[in-house]
């Protein structure tokens, strides 16, 4: 079993990290800490083997754990962000110290699982195993052969993909909502939302909560790092 710790001061979100967590095979969860303090000193006193962190809270935040544990510890700890921190100098951050994945609130529980189940079969993987051939490396600890066989999800197809991509790519760096892609695509509505849901959990958009007129929450997303030859190989 592969020991978690969750760092998140908002007790509900923390709830809701520990219910995905006992979802997925292969994890035990020592504990939920709300505090930098709290943190550390469940990493002192348990064997720790994955920390899912949250950046936003009171006090010292999740990135100043993160450089704590790299520059003034020996922990033998891997760290998944899970984080509503989406701009580009957290991320930056928390990759340059090692984290192994960067979950951005809202999330979904398939997400969730894909990073845990993506970390689990790497862990077993490097603690089975002495050494590695190069092939083996690629294919199963660095993915680099992952876009030569993707494909895509039942129900979706590559010329419709690129039409939705290519609307977006239209809006560069504006926010834009499911509605207004259906529009200029000419796609319903229901039809458009599974493609962005299927853009979003690549990793490809990112998505916020935002409030109308009338104080009703939508969802609005924008552009990651989406091009034209994205998915070309899918054409």
């Amino acid at each position: 079993m592969i020991n978690v710790l969750i760092l998140d001061d908002d007790p509900m979100v923390a709830a809701f990290n520990k219910q995905y967590l006992q979802e997925v095979k292969g994890f035990h969860l020592i504990g939920l800490a709300k505090s930098f303090d709290e943190a550390k000193r469940l990493l002192e006193e348990n064997e720790v083997q994955l920390l899912l962190l949250d950046i936003y809270m009171a006090g010292k935040n999740g990135l100043d754990l993160l450089q704590y544990i790299r520059k003034e510890t020996e922990y033998d700890v891997d760290v998944i962000l899970v984080t509503a921190a989406d701009d580009v100098d957290s991320i930056q951050t928390a990759l340059r110290y090692g984290a192994v994945d960067y979950i951005i609130k809202p999330f979904e529980f398939e997400r969730f699982n894909k990073a845990l189940t993506t970390y689990r079969e790497k862990h077993s993987i490097l603690s089975a195993q002495q050494s590695l051939q190069q092939e083996e490396l690629d294919a199963r600890i660095l993915h680099q052969n992952e876009k030569k066989h993707m494909s895509l999800p039942k129900g979706l197809t590559p010329n419709t993909l690129q039409v939705i991509v290519a609307a977006i790519i239209e809006k560069e760096s504006e926010s834009f909502t499911t509605d207004e892609i259906a529009e200029a695509v000419q796609i319903s509505r229901v039809s458009v939302r599974k493609y962005i849901k299927y853009l979003k959990e690549i990793g490809a958009l990112a998505e916020r909560m935002t409030y109308g007129a009338i104080g009703r929450p939508f969802y609005v997303y924008v552009n990651r790092n989406l091009t034209k030859s994205t998915f070309q190989d899918l054409v």
